[in-house]
């Protein structure tokens, strides 16, 4: 008993840390978890942020030029002057043997 009593901090301590780390709603993996869900929100933020800025940069470079925005149109959406004809040509695969 005296041994219990000469012991007191270390034990209250222990059964503490082990609340703490198991038993608790905030325990140790719960923890763990949260800190990795959140590297994989800062990693999907920051892919976020670069594509921002990459249609950021296309947004100038198309609004800037009247002739980058017209090649862009014609490029990406098939478009056409009133006055042409628009052909696309389509790449058949060769079939396989």
């Amino acid at each position: 008993m005296d041994k219990i009593i000469r012991f007191r901090y270390w034990i209250l301590f222990g059964a503490f840390a082990l609340w703490m780390v198991f038993f608790d709603s905030n325990n140790l993996f719960y923890r763990m978890s949260v800190s990795r869900e959140l590297g994989e929100l800062e990693e999907a933020r920051d892919g976020h942020k670069k594509a921002i800025g990459d249609l950021v940069r296309q947004r100038t470079e198309l609004l800037g030029n009247m002739r980058n925005l017209e090649k862009f149109a014609r490029e990406k959406y098939m478009m056409k002057r009133d006055n042409e004809d628009l052909f696309i040509l389509v790449e058949v695969p060769k079939p396989e043997k």
